[in-house]
């Protein structure tokens, strides 16, 4: 005979075979020993359970001569056949590939004829809701009113969506999901029974890889040995659940809860070079962090959850880790884990998230926003420290040059000052865009330059160091000139990051000059606030824009005759000749969908 999976060949014969749902299977039990057996029957919950398991034994006990206590005897003839699928009398349906009113016409047409073999005619409807409307309707009728001798059994994984008419007909049984102890119990029996050589450590990693469904637990298992020959090894176990070593993962949120986010992205290396999955990674990270925050609080419910296996640096770590710090640690990490479902690129993510986890970690638990948010009172409270004044003087050193700048271009329409947005990270003032340096490069700015960089700028990413290399992922060269590069950043702490390692940019100017023979200066800028400050640009120079323009000698204007990249958001000077009218249509919808036809 053919090799049977495992969750077939040990599937429950008997109501206590059954693992998890002991109210269940003894509800069951006296109704049967008693003779009160409802005409219909809704049994709903998780997949892999027992639903379908628990409907064939109850079809086998009303119908077994030999029963005892409400268990079959599985030994008679009826019990044999019920085993293998052969009674005409227990009908199994499929309503996922049955759903339709025909079908249900079918049963109702039928059931009136009383069963040939069994006591019963035992109707088993698996995935209920899956059938429509009509067919619903067209069921409704015969589970009011069935006949003596008829017995429906619905099985569901999702009953909120049978309409409530269904529900009110019949008996209702919820399901649970398995505890992890009961299914590394029963797959120990059945490695037991097989002979088969285990890795204590392996069975738990696999029920709790399973996450509550029992037949979800044997299919990993069997999984387990075909991959380890016939015996089942810690590392098998990893390797087919794709989880991660719990020295590993506690390596991990120790160092970031440390804030040393350089050993953080090394230990994540490991993992992505392991060929872990990356969304099964932030799971076990949230449950690490789940069972921290828990053991604080009911450290015997981690314990079951673990059966039993809590380590001395896990106990260590929740008394030195404030329940702060987990919650802001468990919301980073669902933000990640829900933008995490629509990449090709989640390495980037994960990179991400270990910078924020250990920024969380260094400042105690109190994420940036957080942390903006109370900085001001903070400040009217006390007298501001040397720090902040120096910063704000800076700023207002920094807009009265802008402004002594822009009344000398003369001219243009004044440029509203651009500033980046007010948070705060590690109780340090955000940095300004310094426009002092942006602007020369704006000025002599080319596309053949931005396009040189372009072509290098994998190769230099690639020169950095792992802490480097991940601030600069999410980084590119939006303007290039021989006096400087400008790099746009897609998010704003990542580029406050990067204005205050002066390291970080060192190692840029350095690899520039090794590949393109320049050591260009690194100017970086959030990307969100790139196009004002082009913008912002182009109205500022108008005057210098319309000058150039004939000297361009192919007729250019606005950005194409100063050098500052077009990226087809930043709106174009407005030349003499030009209808103020074409000019406002073309900044609100673009320059390529506008088509100017004389009369």
């Amino acid at each position: 005979m053919a090799y049977q999976a495992l969750y077939r060949v040990w599937r429950p014969q008997r109501f206590d075979d059954m693992i998890g749902q002991e109210v269940i299977t003894r509800t069951l039990k006296n109704a049967i020993t008693t003779n009160q057996i409802s005409h219909a029957y809704l049994f709903a919950g998780p997949r892999g359970t027992g639903k379908t398991s628990a409907a064939k034994i109850f079809a086998k006990a009303i119908n077994c001569h030999h029963q005892t206590d409400g268990e079959p005897c599985n030994e008679c003839d009826t019990c044999k056949a019920i085993t293998n699928g052969t009674l005409n009398d227990v009908i199994e349906i499929d309503a996922a590939s049955n759903n339709g009113v025909e079908e249900i016409r079918d049963i109702r047409d039928k059931v009136k004829y009383a069963p040939t073999v069994a006591d019963y005619k035992v109707y088993i409807i698996d995935e209920v809701h899956m059938l429509s409307q009509g067919a619903f309707n067209a069921l409704l009728k015969t589970l009011e009113e069935p006949p003596a001798n008829v017995i429906f059994i619905l099985a569901t994984t999702e009953p909120h969506k049978i309409p409530a008419t269904i529900i009110s007909r019949v008996q209702r049984f919820d399901f649970k999901r398995i505890a992890a102890n009961d299914s590394y119990q029963r797959m120990v029996y059945i490695l037991k029974q097989k002979d088969v050589t285990f890795d204590d450590q392996a069975v738990k990693v696999i029920a709790k890889a399973a996450e509550g469904g029992m037949r979800d637990a044997l299919s990993i298992l069997d999984q387990a040995l075909s991959f380890g020959d016939n015996e089942i090894t810690l590392d098998n176990a990893l390797l087919v659940t794709g989880s991660v070593t719990h020295e590993l993962l506690a390596t991990y949120v120790q160092q970031v809860l440390a804030g040393d986010t350089k050993a953080g992205l090394a230990t994540l290396q490991q993992v992505l070079e392991a060929g872990k999955d990356a969304e099964r990674f932030t799971e076990d990270v949230i449950s690490y962090a789940r069972d921290l925050l828990l053991y604080q609080q009911a450290p015997q419910l981690v314990e079951e959850a673990e059966m039993g296996s809590v380590s001395a640096d896990f106990q260590a770590l929740t008394k030195q880790t404030p329940a702060e710090t987990m919650y802001a640690m468990i919301n980073e990490l669902n933000a990640i884990q829900q933008q995490m479902r629509f990449t090709t690129h989640p390495d980037v993510y994960l990179e991400i998230l270990t910078i924020k986890l250990a920024e969380i970690g260094q400042a105690g638990g109190q994420p940036a926003a957080a942390v903006g948010a109370v900085a001001p009172a903070a400040t009217v409270a006390g007298p501001a420290d040397n720090g902040q004044v120096t910063a704000l003087q800076h700023q207002v050193d920094q807009l009265k040059t802008m402004v002594e700048h822009l009344e000398q271009s003369g001219g243009g329409q004044p440029a509203q000052p651009v500033k980046a947005k007010p948070r705060v990270a590690n109780n340090q003032p955000e940095k300004e865009v310094n426009l002092a340096k942006i602007y020369p490069v704006l000025g002599s700015a080319t596309r053949e330059k931005l396009n040189q960089l372009q072509e290098v700028w994998p190769d230099l990413l690639n020169s950095l160091t792992v802490t480097q290399r991940a601030v600069m992922k999410v980084s590119q060269p939006v303007a290039a000139a021989e006096s400087g590069v400008i790099v746009a950043f897609d998010y704003s702490f990542l580029y406050q990051r990067a204005t205050t390692d002066q390291e970080l940019t060192d190692a840029l100017e350095n690899g520039l000059d090794r590949m393109i023979g320049s050591a260009l200066p690194v100017v970086f800028v959030p990307k969100d606030q790139w196009p004002v400050i082009r913008k912002n640009y182009l109205a500022s120079h108008q005057g210098a824009i319309h000058h150039a323009a004939p000297a361009a000698g192919d007729g250019a204007t606005g950005a194409a005759a100063t050098g500052v990249p077009d990226d087809g958001d930043a709106p174009v000077a407005e030349t003499p000749a030009e209808n103020p009218v074409v000019t406002k249509a073309e900044e609100l919808f673009g320059k390529a969908i506008v088509d100017v036809k004389t009369d």
